[in-house]
């Protein structure tokens, strides 16, 4: 499988990505400025408010985290999944992102990553269309229903 151009080819380039650090010159000294590390994946507010809702609907959502991830499949080539999980399924390799003051935990394994780096959670209530929308800078091209993608 050819790894998309606007993806990253290894978990030390997203590390990378993820710890930017950026040296500015003065003419008198030199200085570094650190760069808060970007999120892998945003959230809209709308996005975390409903993904919260769900959360809170679970019977244990102090030990749940969300599981964001892509498999094979779809009409596009890869299908975007998304599910509540137990922290303890987390593994050493999964980046886990805190948002709202670590009121939701997101997790991703390091293939996913590679996919979902950059990308835009959003949520809509409009009747026809509504649910969650995966805005993904990544993807080529996606279906009509925006569950599946491809590089």
């Amino acid at each position: 499988m050819a790894v998309p151009s606007r993806a990253f080819n290894t978990r030390q380039q997203v590390q990378r990505k993820l710890h930017l650090v950026t040296r500015t010159a003065a003419p008198q000294a030199a200085s570094t400025v650190v760069a808060p590390p970007q999120a892998p994946i945003t959230l809209t507010d709308a996005a975390l408010t409903q993904l919260k809702k769900l959360k809170a609907d679970n019977k244990n959502p102090d030990v749940l985290l969300l599981r964001v991830g892509v498999k094979q499949g779809g009409c596009s080539g890869l299908s975007y999944v998304m599910d509540f999980e137990d922290k303890t399924k987390v593994t050493a390799d999964d980046t886990v992102v805190g948002y709202d003051g670590g009121s939701l935990e997101l997790a991703i394994d390091p293939k996913s990553l590679l996919y979902l780096f950059g990308m835009n959670l959003d949520y809509s209530t409009e009747l026809i269309g509504g649910g969650f929308k995966f805005l993904n800078p990544n993807a080529t091209d996606s279906c009509g229903c925006g569950k599946s993608f491809g590089v």
